[in-house]
């Protein structure tokens, strides 16, 4: 039987690609410089791949997952509008995603130490999105 850690880890880490995945696709047609453009396109790419995966788990074990929060989502999509009205540019793009990728590698790094009795495969995946994340970060930073 899996504990509970695992299915915990497993539904904020496919939440997390979820909101990742939106974000991104909320971005792209107004990206102007077709290289942030590809690394974009690449990181989504790789969140879905990953999403794909944790659903499978989560399937595995009988457990539909979860959507993101709706008002972080909400937030986020209000956020990302009002910047992009001010400032429509690849800079304010890079900036947004940015912190979407910071705020993500926070909050999986939480969920890391909160669900610790998690299994590993699952743990290996929550690691594998932390460092998406971060590579993308740092991918972007020339756009800022």
């Amino acid at each position: 039987m899996v504990n509970n850690d695992t299915i915990e880890l497993l539904k904020e880490c496919n939440s997390g690609i979820k909101m990742g995945i939106s974000s991104i696709n909320e971005v792209l047609p107004m990206v102007n410089s077709e290289k942030l453009k590809n690394k974009l396109i690449t990181c989504r790419d790789e969140h879905e791949k990953l999403e794909n995966e944790t659903k499978n788990i989560l399937n595995d074990y009988d457990d539909a997952g979860e959507k993101p929060n709706v008002l972080a989502k909400s937030m986020s999509w209000m956020k990302t509008n009002m910047k992009m009205a001010m400032k429509p540019d690849d800079e304010t793009i890079s900036d947004l995603i940015t912190d979407g990728c910071n705020m993500g590698v926070k909050s999986l790094n939480k969920y890391l130490n909160q669900y610790e009795a998690a299994e590993e495969k699952v743990k290996d995946i929550t690691k594998r999105l932390i460092n998406l994340e971060e590579k993308l970060a740092v991918d972007i930073r020339r756009y800022l």
